[in-house]
């Protein structure tokens, strides 16, 4: 029998011996752990999907694989809490859209659209795998959708507890909080206490309260304040979506309306907002048209554009309402992709109203937009914020950087180049060419303040025993290639993406590896 002394060395004798092997060993890192704090020289060891040591000494231990990161940041992988992957993680499973931007998590189901039945679709990713990890917000949207179809009234009693019961079962099945787009169908006719109702259910779970407000232009403060108050009443973390103040007549507001988010602040509502570092959104043309005019859905839309004098108010009330902003034509709106006419694809209203034999007047524009979408409804980059605005809101510290991107078909439309560039576009521009944010802080921002906001658990930092999803990047060439023009076109500068902790990006090459996983609320 040993004796009852030599039980704890024995112990720790044994320990030392696992610890001396790792599946991977990086070495030679310019660590930036994802507090924020300075960089340091060391090495991190990995094994089992989770990082098994972090140290500023050479690590005594034997490893299957050694990465020389030569130098480079080595980082925890970015988490990117605002995407639209719903769809396209089917058609293109390997993410490289994300994995060369460096991302390795996803949250989904933003601006009130998601699945609705969460556990099915998890289930599905699950058995797809997919190269990035997934966890999804419950759509406010697509909730109301599946209850009242829509239309343009409040729900009943009974239709509330039905929508209700829809996101508590959407929350038991593990999703990270609800999301509404009060800009889209039928949000936009959702009034503040439907959503409050279902922000309380998000909000027993621990969920968070996600928001694409009602309007980031001319009436952006009366947004924000729907937003804060929903946070207030449900008791609900809030995450205001793609923070941006759009139209020329508001550029320079972004001091306002930060500062409405720092007063929340003090006063005890945890906000914090997401931000992609462009001028340009991007979203379907028929939100061009009046809210009036979107109820009842597709069907209901067309009708109502194929009715002489109907079309002729909708037409007046855009006129009316462009001519009020100062524009004279309608350039800044540039079509992404269009299914029934690929050949206006990168073209603007303008330019498209021009090709179908109109003279270039605001009121013919307009009917231009009111043609195309009677028989489609387009993607769009819009071109209206400053990079002023742009840059004050990028300083914020609890702004995060996100895509508002799907799983990008390479090749497919002209997309907004957000979908491949942005981390390296903060990385590159922001960071190293114009020193709007440092480093450490941008890390910080793409990693630990989203993993603790949406609450995934050991993720966003590099630390010991938490997953190992690791980026390996060049800060001096790291840089975002995709345009407006030519989208089509991966990030360069990430040498090395592991998640949870098999290589997936190797000396800048996807290595066809989906090692992703689902992340639940909780879980």
């Amino acid at each position: 029998m040993l004796k009852r002394s030599l039980l704890p060395a024995l112990l720790l004798a044994a320990f030392s011996v696992k610890a001396q092997t790792a599946d991977i060993l990086i070495k030679n890192a310019r660590i930036i752990d994802g507090t924020g704090n300075n960089w340091y020289y060391g090495e991190i060891a990995v094994k089992d999907g989770r990082i098994l040591q972090t140290s500023r000494m050479p690590l005594n231990l034997t490893a299957t694989r050694t990465i020389d990161a030569g130098g480079k940041v080595v980082a925890p992988g970015f988490i990117d809490v605002h995407t639209h992957i719903e769809g396209d993680e089917m058609k293109v499973p390997t993410a490289e859209s994300f994995i060369f931007d460096g991302v390795t998590t996803v949250i989904t189901g933003n601006c009130g659209s998601s699945n609705v039945d969460l556990g099915k679709y998890f289930y599905q990713l699950d058995s797809l795998k997919v190269s990035i990890n997934v966890g999804s917000l419950i759509g406010h949207n697509d909730v109301r959708r599946a209850v009242m179809g829509s239309t343009d009234r409040l729900p009943s009693a009974a239709e509330q507890q039905q929508m209700e019961a829809l996101v508590d079962k959407a929350m038991q099945d593990g999703a990270v909080g609800l999301s509404t787009g009060l800009i889209y169908l039928p949000g936009l006719y959702a009034k503040t206490p439907e959503v409050v109702g279902l922000a309380k259910v998000a909000a027993r779970y621990g969920g968070v309260y996600a928001t694409h407000m009602r309007n980031e232009g001319d009436a952006v403060e009366a947004a924000i304040n729907e937003a804060l108050t929903i946070g207030r009443e449900a008791q609900i973390p809030v995450e205001i979506s793609h923070f941006k103040i759009g139209g020329k007549q508001n550029w320079g507001r972004s001091n306002v309306t930060l500062a409405m988010v720092e007063k929340a602040r003090k006063e005890g509502l945890e906000v914090t907002i997401d931000q992609y570092p462009y001028t340009a959104s991007s979203t379907s043309l028929r939100t061009m048209l009046p809210d009036w005019a979107l109820s009842g859905g597709t069907d209901s839309i067309v009708y109502r554009l194929k009715d002489p004098a109907i079309r002729k108010r909708i037409a007046s009330e855009m006129t009316a309402t462009y001519k009020r902003r100062g524009l004279k034509h309608l350039d800044y709106a540039v079509v992404a992709y269009f299914k029934q006419d690929t050949t206006y694809n990168g073209k603007n209203i303008a330019e498209i109203n021009k090709l179908r034999g109109r003279k270039s007047t605001l009121a013919n524009e307009v009917q231009t937009i009111l043609d195309i979408s009677e028989i489609g409804n387009a993607g769009m980059v819009f071109h209206g914020m400053s990079e002023e605005d742009v840059k004050y809101i990028m300083q914020y510290p609890y702004n995060m950087f996100a895509s508002d991107a799907s799983i990008r078909e390479f090749g497919v439309g002209v997309p907004h180049p957000r979908g491949y560039g942005t981390n390296a576009r903060v990385l590159g521009k922001y960071v190293r060419e114009e020193k709007v944010i440092r480093l450490e802080e941008a890390v910080r921002r793409m990693t630990s303040l989203p993993a603790q906001k949406f609450r995934l658990p050991q993720r966003g930092l590099l630390l010991p025993g938490y997953a190992a999803d690791i980026v390996v990047f060049d800060p001096e060439t790291v840089k975002d290639l995709s345009t407006f023009t030519a989208p089509h076109q991966y990030s360069t500068g990430f040498q090395y993406v592991l998640v949870n902790g098999i290589i997936t990006l190797e000396n800048g090459k996807h290595n066809g590896t989906r090692n992703g996983t689902v992340l639940k609320l909780n879980n």
